[in-house]
């Protein structure tokens, strides 16, 4: 969410930052706020004259009574009242304007980075560097259910009369593979540094809005019946909510967590045949990284969040490469975001496996997550996050890049450990 202070004076570059998004009907909505946010500072002059009035004719009604001048204490007691009465109106219409402008403030988007490509959709993504060799087998790869399959590791139909669509139950050596990889991904995150956590799965309304826009919100999130609580898309909900209504001290920060949480989604709309399987769900495990820190340090951490995953996946002999995500691919408050991509032998392309988003201060404006420096005063900070793997999606691109001819699948040496020490696993049919 944008500073209300800093639209009021820069209104056109607030509108130019809409256009390059691409979302030009919101347009109308920045010379909306700025009449809205008008009359709303109008109204709370008025209604902190008239509450200083208030109590002036209050104090005044003591000292005439006092006095013995009970018919002038009696006219001073009616017009407090009358005030009392005027400031009531005041005070609702002055929370009435507030929340129409903050339901407006959380609708514009987020001021992009000036290093963002200007594009559409996500087809005008721009790639930044390839890691790792990606390589075409000479042989065939299976679609990855049929891999799984020959492992007696997935079974779908069973989920789809447990659940639905969109669900699965993973067994033997893909399940323990499933596992192993969140369990080295946790690790290799603390080396790093991080602390791990693990979070509340479900998280308020309050939290909801604070870390996303309302078009993201209905996309995803699935609502407790009769609750106010919605089951988590990422943990980095709660993870971020974790710092609501928080005084950080500046020497502590940054603040670097790594949270493990099965994950929720809606998953809306039609999928193609590759995100049948395993690819698209909508209940899956993740490890995650999250970053609270100063503001000027954000730039830093975002480079060192997405590196993280691109130096897991190359420890998994997994190729990958990194996208820009260009304008209208950011979601409303992302200043910037990279995509990490995994090599696919089968499909021969690409495709998503993370993605490393810096949000600069719009997190922590909603959720009211401040900073007090000795130097600088309070302000708010800056949030990052970023996937540090997402099974099942990511065991996708592990199983095609790992197969073998005679249908086993290498066991890199770093996740070895993790697998009991094999270093292959070998199919049941």
């Amino acid at each position: 969410m944008i500073d209300i202070k800093f639209l009021r004076e820069n209104p056109e570059i607030v509108k130019q930052n809409i256009r390059n998004k691409f979302q030009d009907a919101k347009l109308p909505l920045v010379d909306e706020v700025i009449e809205l946010d008008k009359e709303s500072r109008a109204a709370k002059a008025e209604a902190d004259e008239l509450r200083a009035q208030r109590n002036k004719n209050s104090k005044l009604i003591g000292a005439l009574m006092a006095q013995g001048k009970r018919e002038e204490a009696e006219a001073q007691k009616a017009l407090v009242t009358s005030q009392a009465e005027k400031l009531q109106e005041l005070e609702a219409k002055e929370a009435e304007l507030s929340e129409r402008v903050k339901t407006i403030m959380m609708t514009i988007p987020n001021i992009i980075d000036p290093s963002v490509p200007i594009g559409k959709d996500d087809s005008e993504n721009v790639e930044v560097k390839r890691y790792g060799e990606a390589y075409t087998p000479d042989f065939e790869v299976p679609y990855h259910t049929e891999i799984m399959e020959r492992f007696c590791g997935i079974d779908l139909d069973s989920a789809r009369k447990v659940a639905g669509n969109g669900f699965y139950y993973l067994m033997g050596d893909i399940a323990r593979l499933h596992s192993a990889v969140i369990s080295y991904a946790r690790d290799f995150m603390i080396e790093r540094g991080f602390t791990y956590c693990i979070p509340p799965f479900m998280i308020r309304s309050e939290v909801v809005t604070g870390v996303m826009s309302f078009a993201e919100m209905d996309a995803m999130m699935y609502k407790i019946e009769g609750e106010d609580l919605y089951l988590i898309g990422t943990s980095e909900h709660s993870m971020i909510g974790k710092f609501i209504d928080t005084m950080n001290k500046e020497e502590e920060l940054p603040y670097t967590l790594t949270s493990y949480s099965p994950c929720f989604r809606k998953e809306k709309g039609a999928h193609g045949i590759e995100e049948r399987g395993v690819y698209r769900i909508h209940q899956f495990e993740k490890q995650e990284m999250i970053v609270v820190c100063k503001p000027e340090e954000s730039p830093m951490w975002f480079d060192k969040l997405w590196q993280n995953t691109v130096d897991l996946f190359v420890s998994m002999d997994i190729p990958v490469r990194t996208l820009e995500c260009c304008s209208g691919d950011l979601a409303d408050l992302k200043v910037k975001s990279v995509d990490v991509e995994a090599w696919s032998p089968r499909q021969q392309k690409y495709f998503e496996v993370g993605s490393c988003s810096n949000l600069g201060d719009a997190q922590a404006r909603r959720l009211r997550i401040r900073v007090n420096s000795k130097e600088n005063g309070k302000y708010f900070a800056h949030t990052l996050n970023n996937t540090v793997v997402a099974p099942p999606r990511m065991l996708i691109a592990f199983l095609e890049n790992n197969l073998n001819a005679d249908g086993s699948v290498n066991i890199p040496v770093a996740l070895r450990p993790y697998m009991g020490g094999v270093e292959k696993i070998f199919p049941k049919n």
